[in-house]
């Protein structure tokens, strides 16, 4: 039986939703996709804010909002390295990459919300 406590449902989503951001990051590390610009956070942002917008406009319950929503989306997205990296990027002198990374993720993962509303909204 899955516990159904508020905690436990986060906390289980939360640890989920962090060894998948890990292993996405470990991929596209081997492919060669985080050489100067950060591609996995802008592909964990916009993947997770396409979920989430899909648990929110799918009329999904309270259960599965914690545990996808707020644990499995929230530990899998992270707006803290997206700001950190764009940051080094900028202190770095790779300006373009900076504005990038900062328009990418926030452009990104606005339109992959919609189209998560446009899907089941």
């Amino acid at each position: 039986m899955v516990p159904t406590e508020p905690a436990y449902l986060v906390g289980t989503g939360g640890a989920i939703g962090a060894v998948l951001r890990y292993l996405i990051a470990t991929l596209i590390a081997r492919w060669g996709g985080q050489r100067r610009f950060p591609l996995s956070t802008l592909v964990v942002n916009v993947v997770g804010s396409f979920a989430l917008g899909v648990v929110i406009f799918g009329g999904f319950g309270e259960t599965t909002t914690l545990f996808v929503g707020v644990g499995i989306c929230g530990a899998f997205t992270t707006y803290s390295s997206f700001s950190v990296q764009t940051v080094r990027l900028w202190e770095d002198g790779m300006t373009g990459y900076a504005l990038a990374n900062a328009v990418g993720n926030l452009a990104l993962s606005a339109v992959a919300v919609g189209a998560a509303w446009l899907l089941v909204g």
